[in-house]
């Protein structure tokens, strides 16, 4: 018999997923709960993980009581939803009193719907790159061997295998496979402390993945960039990884390799990932070739920029002026839009981001998942919360966007351009 509504779902201590018999899904947005209908979810994606989140209580909604209750001696079930889907609710728990940060992931709401797991997604991007179950680890680690072999001494590629095996970075994986995107990661350092930063922590939270530690030479970017370009449909090699602090620090090594790179070919996309703290290197990059530039925002609001990415030697106007810089050289410019539900959907943001796209003509938001904790960001990073009156809805969001800005692109990943820039050599 198909559920009428979808059922919460509750995990025990060895990970064991059940339902719950009178309690409905519901979902989370600044610490408030919401009862979630069929409509606001989907399928969970493949290559979507579930998480047992231990030492908090589930919520779920009961319809007798017409109010949210807590489960205890259960576990909370949460979504790590796959590449290409932005969530929409937080997965619905209350903390107890100790407790440890979660891990730097997303943590989406999950249900019981016609007997399989649904999440509360909005599939945001159709490309499949990052796509798990698309990747085989088996040709993977196979082609590394030849990889080194092609590439005796080049320490980036030593560096990516790792990426690729260790820590499964699915663009090192399509590196090794010779599709979509490369990776070229270059800075072992940073000029901000991004509260959610994967690759450098001090504290309680806990890096998902070691940074880079050695600086490759401007030769050794070259050739693996030159190899994937001449090998791969739609070529794209990014600077800025996860596995990396700020690009933009390493300017001259950048310049020379892109340089190097577009006086050998003009064929496939240079992008570049970054917080853009330096307009003026940004403005040199684009000069030397670079065609497209990701910067990456939380938030509109320089307050709220600020409390998330604590940055160090740079402001938030030089962030806005590396996204006109990289317009008026007649870059396209992305930007990574770190979505927490609750905050990125509130009025006051959305006509925050609304007027920053509309001034500097921006081409493309990435609606990616802000991996933290989602009732610590409001609380330890002091971000604001609205109140149930005051969200739009990430889904409505983004259509909101898609209807006041004509033009403008909604994904997740990085585009492959059908032209480049003429470089200023």
């Amino acid at each position: 018999m198909q559920n009428r509504r979808p059922s919460l779902l509750l995990a025990d201590s060895k990970g064991k997923i059940f339902t719950h018999p009178g309690l409905e899904a519901a979902g989370m947005k600044a610490g408030l709960f919401f009862r979630l209908g069929a409509h606001e979810l989907i399928k969970l994606p493949a290559g979507s993980q579930l998480f047992k989140l231990p030492d908090r209580s589930p919520v779920g909604y009961d319809p007798r009581a017409k109010d949210f209750i807590n489960v205890a001696g259960a576990c909370v079930v949460a979504a790590f939803s796959a590449p290409g889907h932005t969530l929409t609710y937080s997965t619905s728990y209350r903390e107890y009193k100790k407790i440890r940060p979660l891990p730097l992931f997303s943590y989406g709401a999950c249900a019981l719907y016609k007997e399989e797991v649904y999440v509360a997604a909005v599939r945001i991007d159709r490309d499949r790159r990052h796509d798990s179950t698309l990747i085989d680890s088996t040709l993977v680690r196979k082609n590394i061997g030849k990889f080194k072999k092609i590439f005796r001494g080049n320490r980036l590629v030593k560096h990516l295998a790792v990426c690729a095996t260790s820590y499964g970075c699915p663009n090192a994986q399509n590196f090794f496979l010779s599709r979509y995107e490369a990776p070229l990661p270059t800075s072992p350092s940073c000029n901000a402390a991004c509260a959610g930063c994967i690759s450098y922590q001090r504290g309680p939270i806990r890096c998902s993945q070691p940074r880079i530690k050695f600086v490759p030479t401007a030769e050794e970017v070259t050739e693996i960039a030159l190899f994937h370009i001449a090998n791969v449909k739609n070529p794209i090699v990014s600077f800025g990884q996860g596995c990396e602090g700020e690009p933009l620090i390493r300017d001259r090594l950048l310049e020379e390799a892109i340089i190097n790179i577009r006086s050998r070919t003009g064929k496939g996309t240079i992008n570049l990932n970054t917080n853009g703290s330096s307009p003026a290197v940004l403005s040199r990059l684009f000069n030397a070739g670079l065609d497209t530039v990701r910067i990456s925002l939380n938030s509109a609001r320089e307050e709220y920029y600020s409390r998330y990415y604590r940055p160090n030697g740079y402001s938030f106007r030089d962030v806005m002026k590396s996204i006109y810089l990289s317009k008026k050289i007649g870059g396209f410019v992305s930007l990574n839009y770190l979505t927490m539900p609750g905050f990125t959907d509130s009025r006051d943001e959305i006509d925050s981001i609304t007027a920053l796209i509309a001034k500097y003509r921006v081409d493309m938001i990435q609606w990616r998942n802000l991996n933290y904790d989602p009732l610590l960001y409001f609380k330890v990073l002091k971000m604001p919360a609205p109140g149930t009156g005051g969200m739009m809805g990430i889904k409505q969001e983004i259509g909101y966007l898609e209807k006041r800005i004509p033009g403008l692109k909604m994904g997740y990943f990085n585009p492959a351009l059908s032209y480049h820039r003429q470089a200023a050599l």
